[in-house]
């Protein structure tokens, strides 16, 4: 086997890895909550402004600012959002999917041993 050969098959795999994952159950339940809250403008636009402020939240925090109060109040929007079932639905199945991408992801990365060992590099530098 050329390296061209293994790189098609690696691509192979990846499209097959790929079309094993939309025929999951977790994914066709995102697809379907987001396809229903995507429909409810009103719970869309509410989801839609707590993401904003995650985001407004998480670049704070890089900054170096105090983002306790911020952290509360988000939390306080949180449950009120999860009380509503369409918006909740959402969630748990972006929540579920999301495990897999990120099992998927800590799965390859330590097969393939992509983590920096911070001692490692502390010990070369000696």
């Amino acid at each position: 086997m050329t390296g061209g050969d293994s790189f098609v098959s690696i691509h192979d795999r990846a499209y097959e890895l790929a079309k094993t994952i939309q025929q999951s159950e977790e994914y066709q339940k995102y697809l379907e909550a987001k396809e229903k809250l995507s429909k409810d403008e009103k719970n869309a636009g509410m989801l839609q402004e707590f993401r904003r402020q995650q985001v407004e939240i998480q670049i704070a925090e890089m900054q170096g600012e105090d983002i306790d109060l911020n952290l509360e109040q988000l939390e306080k929007v949180y449950q009120i959002l999860s009380l509503n079932p369409l918006i909740n639905e959402f969630l748990t199945a972006e929540y579920r999917f999301a495990r897999i991408i990120a099992d998927i992801q800590k799965i390859l990365g330590e097969a393939l041993d992509l983590w920096i060992d911070i001692d490692y590099t502390k010990k070369n530098m000696n």
